[in-house]
């Protein structure tokens, strides 16, 4: 059914303008009442393309509304200029469409900050947007995916939460706009956003001046051999990547090493830093100490995590262990190494691969004997199947079959990752980046001693050989005033009256400490406020500081209730906020490795440099903003469970003594171990 007006256009206006009249186009016609909606949109849409076809010929590539009137009303569409790195106001007008007088400018961000908003666009998409084809969105995914496709990216960088910010930049740029070219993106362009990033690096200097700071040094070699230090600094509030020196032309000796780590502790302020964390290395070691007199009030400790991978290292060196885990090995490149029996393997019911230790990660040689544990049912039920025959005429077949069906293998590969389980557990708990851990190794060190003793029921025979390996590295490493004083303050073991330890060396440590390390108050004020955090007096008498000591982080207890002691608050926070280990130094060569492949080995280190730089600080905001885990990876609670990951708990929390004493027998590694070495120590 038409309208009276759509006879008249129709015999007198022609065909353009009975489009018009349909698709509802206001100004020099009117719109038809009676035309129905798809039919409205499709005719709209048509003129629209019509429209933009006859700009492009004539050379037109403003960015004018397609519907003919300003649409400044719509948020999100006016077109904004992303010039580095100042906030520069850009009005309505500047953006391609009309303001009144008396209209409000809008303030555009500009530069990094713009990006730090985090995920995807929220805003939705534009109407034009919506009335494009499929076949043009199409195109569009077609053409973002030939490059992803030609250049070898990998597909998760979509996940970037800057990748949906150029999309959406790049649109509001209109039609014509040619990308950076290679010259900008390796020069100007990288030298703007490092620029950027440092403004970010920068606005935390006000947390390392509350909180303090760490300094991570730890070295590696690039594909070309050559030698590089990474420094990074950590707080609370995340990790930052300082600069990396090409030591090629440095003898990394003791004093070299102490004046680039000077050159660091002036880059960020030697009042803000409280820790030192690097290699154990000798060269490292003595260069911590000469630092330490040019600067008394800073600590050094050897990273954590580095030492307790030396006791899983020593501990997988001991002859019971080495060869269990050699016949581990044996089932396992025997399973690997003959496709049919991982495919047989592969059809069982809830099958998941074994574990393969790393050369350099110590701990998965014990999560590999856990992972070949839980395998035990299938591989029993493999070596004794029909299919497994044609394998017994091979030697290496036959003894498969062997370790696999012997119980004592079984049993003793259950002792082992019971021993590991509190080790592992205290090595998750110091490299973590999430949380400062510095408050957590003295304790956990504890309470993973105390977990193997438990196991073993008390017998020194037996746990001797593991706890000596285990003081060894802890007397010769990380016994450090610093890991005694943050025990002491840390409120959750402190008013852990039951647990807490009242050995003298932690009183003594914390006094050290203040002796060395304290000099912006008197030692008289923070020994009356250590007794008063100590007998719980003023606000550490609340009930609700009580209740919330074992729940908040410790740094953040400090906050809320070390009012009435200003002095040690100010102490607890600083120490409280420190973390054990340089793992992320380690974490970071990563991104060297996939910035400077092999294709690219001749980067120049300046370039390499900058582009770690603002990769690694790019997400400094961005990380910190997105909400934290729903756990707490320090999770000290958990560090004497020795089932952890281990193995699943059974009815019975620990080993029966005489079971245990049963198990402790010989393996059958070519008739060299007697009894007395077994596992037993």
């Amino acid at each position: 059914m038409t309208c009276t007006y759509c006879f008249k256009v129709f015999h007198g206006g022609g065909i353009h303008r009975m489009k018009q009249h349909l698709a509802g186009v206001t100004g020099s016609v009117t719109s038809c009442p009676n035309v129905d909606p798809a039919v409205r949109l499709a005719i709209l849409t048509c003129l629209q393309e019509n429209d933009k076809k006859s700009k492009e010929k004539r050379g037109d590539f403003g960015v004018e509304s397609p519907f003919g009137q300003p649409v400044h009303e719509f948020v999100g569409d006016e077109v904004q200029e992303v010039p580095p790195p100042r906030i520069r106001e850009i009005s309505m007008n500047e953006a391609g469409t009309s303001l009144g007088k008396g209209k409000r400018k809008t303030t555009a961000p500009t530069g990094i900050h713009a990006f730090f908003k985090g995920g995807r666009d929220s805003t939705q998409p534009t109407i034009k947007a919506c009335l494009q084809s499929k076949d043009k969105w199409q195109n569009t995914d077609m053409a973002i995916a030939l490059w992803f496709y030609d250049a070898c990216i990998p597909i998760n960088a979509v996940n970037s939460p800057f990748f949906q910010k150029a999309i959406d930049q790049i649109a509001s740029m209109g039609h014509g706009y040619k990308a950076p070219s290679y010259h900008s993106l390796r020069v100007t362009l990288l030298r703007d956003a490092k620029k950027d990033v440092q403004l970010v690096v920068d606005s935390f200097r006000n947390t390392w001046a509350e909180t303090g700071c760490t300094i991570m040094g730890d070295g590696w070699k690039d594909s070309r051999q050559r030698p590089l230090i990474n420094f990074l600094v950590y707080c609370p509030k995340g990790i930052s990547f300082i600069k990396s020196i090409d030591a090629s032309d440095i003898v990394t000796n003791a004093e070299n090493l102490c004046n680039l780590f000077a050159e660091i502790v002036e880059m960020v302020g030697s009042k803000n830093v409280v820790h030192l964390v690097t290699d154990n290395a000798s060269n490292y070691k003595a260069a911590g100490t000469l630092l330490n007199e040019r600067y008394p009030t800073i600590c050094w400790s050897p990273c954590a995590a580095h030492c307790i991978n030396l006791i899983l290292k020593d501990i997988g060196e001991m002859g019971t262990v080495k060869s269990l885990v050699a016949l581990a090995a044996t089932v396992t490149v025997f399973v690997y190494n003959h496709k049919y029996v991982l495919n047989w393997l592969r059809k069982t019911n809830g099958w998941r691969e074994i574990i393969r230790p790393g050369e350099t990660r110590f701990a998965t040689t014990f999560i590999a004997l856990k992972s070949l544990h839980d395998h035990k049912d299938s591989l029993q039920a493999l070596v004794t199947s029909g299919d497994y025959k044609k394998f017994l005429k091979m030697n290496k077949g036959k003894e498969v079959k062997q370790i696999v069906l012997d119980d004592r293998f079984w049993n003793n590969c259950l002792i082992t990752v019971r021993i590991m389980g509190p080790i592992i557990r205290l090595l998750r708990v110091c490299d973590t980046d999430e949380r400062p851990s510095l408050g957590y190794v003295y304790k956990g060190m504890f309470r993973a001693i105390t977990g193997i003793k438990k196991l073993f029921r008390s017998s020194e025979r037996l746990y001797k050989p593991y706890i000596d390996i285990i003081n060894d590295r802890w007397d010769r490493m990380l016994r450090k005033n610093l890991h005694a004083t943050a025990y002491f303050l840390n409120p959750a073991f402190q008013y852990d009256t039951a647990t807490f330890s009242t050995h003298p060396e932690i009183a003594n440590g914390l006094l050290d400490y203040i002796e060395s390390k304290v000099d912006w108050c008197s030692v008289e004020n923070l020994t009356r406020e250590i007794g008063m955090y100590r007998e719980r007096e003023g606000s550490f008498g609340r009930k609700l500081a009580i209740l919330t000591s074992k729940k908040d982080r410790p740094e953040n207890w400090w906050k809320l209730f070390g009012c009435d002691a200003p002095n040690l608050q100010k102490l607890a926070i600083r120490v409280l906020s420190q973390t054990a280990s340089s793992s992320g130094c380690e974490r970071n060569w990563s991104v060297f490795e996939r910035i400077h492949t092999k294709k690219r080995n001749r980067l120049e280190h300046q370039r390499l440099n900058d582009l770690v730089y603002v990769h690694y600080n790019l997400r400094l905001q961005y990380r910190h903003n997105q909400q934290k885990r729903s756990y707490d990876p320090v999770d000290y609670e958990s560090i004497d469970k020795t089932e952890f990951w281990v193995v699943e708990e059974e009815q019975e929390g620990e080993l029966d003594y005489e079971e245990l004493e049963e198990e402790l027998e010989e393996l059958p590694i070519h008739g060299q171990c007697s009894n007395s070495e077994q596992l037993e120590g």
